[in-house]
């Protein structure tokens, strides 16, 4: 599908009980000059159909929620999306995601206003996070209409930006999970990988605050001049 053709698609037929959640949802915060602790933040993994941002399809939905410090477990959110025509492949089974799993899931465009309801305003982590932001505004505007507009930080940039000595070239998820030692039970699971970030970013919140980084907006100001220098030198 072309990016013109993707604009110019139909709108989805919404329910009004639908329209009336999306009407109540709250506009997504700028980057706040509050402290990191403060923040509540959002750490999103979903699980696709494959890498193809203009093709494949949003399988199932992992989220956690990193607030006053710490991840809280009563702030938890999973969904598997219904997806009965979703072909049976390598990239779908390494997910646990078979036919039975698939077409008992949720209706994906309850499911993805559940997850924006739980979101609220709050800013959004992922590893790879363009991957995840592309998906996902993508899998919105298909199943709601919605233009997603939440700002995202991405794990894989932060970590090596605040640990400039540790030499990982274009290190995985699971590169960061031993260099930290970090316990892992499940992969390539969205609630599990969810967590495992989760954990990850709490590390790195931690390695912030040491480096005189202390708000969500001092964070993303750094994140933003580094990644311009490594755009300029990336042998640094």
């Amino acid at each position: 599908m072309s990016l013109l053709s993707w604009l110019r698609a139909p709108a989805p037929t919404l329910s009004d009980a639908l329209k009336q959640r999306l009407a109540r949802l709250p506009v997504p915060a700028p980057w706040r000059d509050c402290s990191l602790r403060e923040q509540r933040w959002v750490v999103l993994d979903l699980e696709t159909s494959g890498l193809n941002v203009n093709r494949d399809q949003v399988l199932s939905i992992g989220a956690v929620v990193i607030d006053d410090g710490a991840i809280d477990f009563a702030q938890q959110f999973e969904r598997t999306l219904h997806r009965p025509a979703q072909k049976t492949t390598s990239s779908v089974l390494i997910h646990g995601l078979g036919p039975s799993a698939l077409a008992a899931g949720c209706d994906p465009a309850e499911a993805l206003l559940d997850l924006l309801e739980f979101i609220g305003d709050s800013p959004l982590l992922a590893f790879h996070a363009p991957f995840d932001q592309r998906m996902l505004a993508r899998a919105l505007k298909d199943s709601l209409g919605h233009r997603l507009q939440h700002p995202f930080l991405d794990v894989a940039e932060l970590a090596p930006m605040l640990n400039p000595d540790t030499v990982l070239r274009e290190a995985g998820l699971d590169d960061w999970i031993t260099r930290f030692g970090l316990h892992v039970q499940e992969r390539h699971h969205a609630s599990a990988d969810a967590q495992v970030t989760a954990e990850l970013m709490l590390i790195l919140l931690s390695q912030a605050r040491r480096q005189q980084l202390d708000s969500p907006l001092q964070l993303e100001q750094q994140l933003s001049a580094w990644r311009r220098r490594m755009a300029h030198h990336p042998s640094l």
